[in-house]
């Protein structure tokens, strides 16, 4: 993914003077918590995706990203990482310095205890070579347990643990035609034999008994309102698996933005969540069905009494859409 103009500086200022009133008050974010509807809550989960800069937007987001989750009145059962984890070099490899300062010490493990299932963008590939393996051989570099969690380059979640509510079927999007078409100037992509593999194993998947809601996660979107738009080979190969097996959403970055597609004859829900932390990208007008909201965040996923229910946060930690969906595909606004 291309980097578009560094973000302005009246935009950063912006930026970081949400962040601190979210920092210092935190008015908005405990208004969102308070808002939560009292209902059973079986899963809670963050996203976020594009964020491993290192840049003043990515260290203004973090504080706001702990500071909504510090404000969460439930356990906070995981963060999934929707790739772009590390732009630029990253020398050091297993020792870089950018694990400390770009993970750990960002988002700290006294505000999340928890996982971080993570899975590849195209710099994860692209801004070091190699460091798609890094980031895969990282736990077993570690001599202590990290929270960094990447199994493989494909995966499957089933949450929580005791009678799962939700498949995630982790993914890799970086395939050659794809990230040719971004980064021409060097190799930066899984092989044709790890694609084929992978797409078998995505449909033994879905052929399998699965949670009552599924959801497939890419970095890359099949749908996007957003300055890469839609991706014509996830278009033509990945989303009529989405509708073959009712897969309930399928969750991606790459866009710098938020964004929510619902689109007629198709039972997926795709949400993008890409404004952790890279220059936001310049974004064309929503089709009918679909919400885009051009601006830094995060979401926050969970399930209660028996519906997916997704927020979009802003900067600051305030809700800019919510939507919730039912086993059946029936899905409705929230917000």
């Amino acid at each position: 993914m291309s980097f578009d103009p560094p973000v302005s500086r009246r935009r950063l200022i912006k930026t970081l003077f949400c962040s601190s009133i979210a920092m210092g008050l935190n008015l908005r974010i405990e208004d969102a918590s308070a808002a939560e509807p009292a209902l059973a809550r079986t899963l809670d989960l963050l996203t976020l995706g594009d964020f491993g800069t290192a840049d003043p937007p990515q260290k203004a987001l973090a504080l706001t990203f702990g500071n909504y989750a510090k404000a969460m009145k439930n356990k906070l059962h995981g963060v999934l990482l929707l790739g772009d984890n590390f732009y630029h070099p990253m020398p050091g490899g297993f020792k870089s310095e950018r694990w400390k300062t770009g993970f750990s010490d960002m988002y700290p493990a006294a505000i999340f205890p928890c996982p971080f299932w993570a899975i590849l963008g195209n710099h994860d590939y692209h801004d070091t070579t190699g460091n798609e393996q890094i980031q895969l051989g990282y736990p077993a570099f570690r001599e202590h347990k990290t929270r960094w969690t990447m199994p493989g380059k494909y995966y499957r979640l089933d949450l929580p643990a005791e009678n799962p509510m939700v498949t995630f079927l982790m993914i890799d999007t970086d395939w050659e035609s794809i990230n040719h078409r971004i980064h021409p100037d060097k190799p930066c992509w899984m092989t044709a034999e790890e694609k084929s593999t992978q797409m078998a194993w995505l449909e033994t998947q879905l052929t399998s008994k699965r949670a009552p809601f599924t959801v497939v996660v890419g970095h890359h979107p099949v749908y996007s309102d957003g300055s890469h738009g839609d991706t014509p080979e996830l278009v033509t190969e990945l989303a009529p698996i989405l509708e073959k097996h009712a897969v309930h959403m399928y969750l991606c970055g790459h866009d710098h933005d938020l964004q929510h597609l619902e689109l007629e004859g198709q039972k997926t829900s795709f949400v993008l969540s890409g404004g952790g932390g890279a220059p936001l990208c310049p974004n064309t007008k929503a089709r009918t069905g679909a919400v885009i909201k051009s601006t830094f965040g995060f979401s926050h996923l969970f399930i209660a009494e028996k519906r997916l229910h997704l927020r979009h946060l802003d900067s600051s930690g305030k809700i800019c859409h919510a939507f919730s969906k039912g086993v059946n595909h029936d899905w409705k606004l929230e917000a």
